[in-house]
């Protein structure tokens, strides 16, 4: 049954607006599980997950803003997705409270986390689809897991295969946790950038992690923002397309 017409004179009803997404502030528990049990794939599971959790924030961000502010730039919506997220960039390493190294795990983790939303953000910001299966192929590049897009395309489609695998038949045999954690916590901080993974490494030693403190995710993530900057700046038209066999 469909709903009538309005009649001349009866007041109509908008139509109700969208809920807002609520986006987690780390890494889902079920994203930790299959990152720990595939720590090879972990920046892959991460930006898998992260534009399937994040994205539609970040979409629904941006249109929100450019309703209530019908002439805003682009370039200062990028501007305050930047803010926010470098600012919660620098809280970052502190979320755990964690010391040696499952809290420098948590830590990088959760960093990669916040610099995956900021990118989709500014994606948002400059038109670019935030929920579209290219961003996570877009942010394994800007955060120089991979080179170049083809690679990442390969890596994304092994992960989803082993995430698949997984959820169907569980991944393979016990490894001894200290070494799982080692690798997942490699990975996670090249993926959040060069200083992270020095910083990772010093939280390991008590009274290491001091000396680079917050400076560290701030400056790994302005560098970030600047490349998704460069990326997106032209918006949708410009972005390279798939490989065509």
């Amino acid at each position: 049954m469909t709903d009538s017409a309005p009649v001349d004179g009866e007041p109509t009803h908008p139509p109700k607006p969208t809920a807002p997404v609520e986006a987690p502030e780390g890494p889902p528990a079920r994203l930790w599980d299959r990152m720990r049990d595939d720590p090879q794939y972990a920046p892959e599971h991460l930006a898998l997950e992260a534009v399937r959790r994040l994205g539609a924030e970040a979409a629904q961000w941006a249109e929100r803003e450019r309703a209530q502010h019908p002439d805003v730039p682009a370039d200062e919506l990028a501007d305050q997705a930047v803010r926010k997220f470098v600012n919660h960039a620098r809280l970052s390493g502190a979320v755990s409270g964690a010391a040696g190294l499952p809290g420098a795990v948590i830590d990088v983790g959760v960093l990669a986390w916040t610099q995956a939303r900021l990118v989709l953000h500014v994606a948002a910001a400059y038109g670019v689809d935030a929920v579209h299966p290219d961003r996570a192929t877009d942010l394994l590049v800007l955060q120089r897991v991979h080179k170049v897009a083809e690679s990442a395309r390969l890596a994304l489609g092994v992960a989803a295969g082993r995430e698949r695998a997984g959820a169907l038949f569980g991944m393979g045999g016990q490894r001894p946790l200290g070494r799982v954690m080692l690798q997942l916590g490699v990975r996670l901080a090249r993926m959040a950038g060069v200083r992270a993974a020095k910083r990772m490494f010093a939280k390991v030693i008590p009274g290491a992690a001091i000396i680079l403190g917050t400076w560290a995710n701030s400056s790994a993530t302005r560098d970030l923002a600047d490349r998704a900057r460069a990326l997106y700046r032209g918006g949708p038209r410009q972005l390279p397309g798939p490989r065509r066999p």
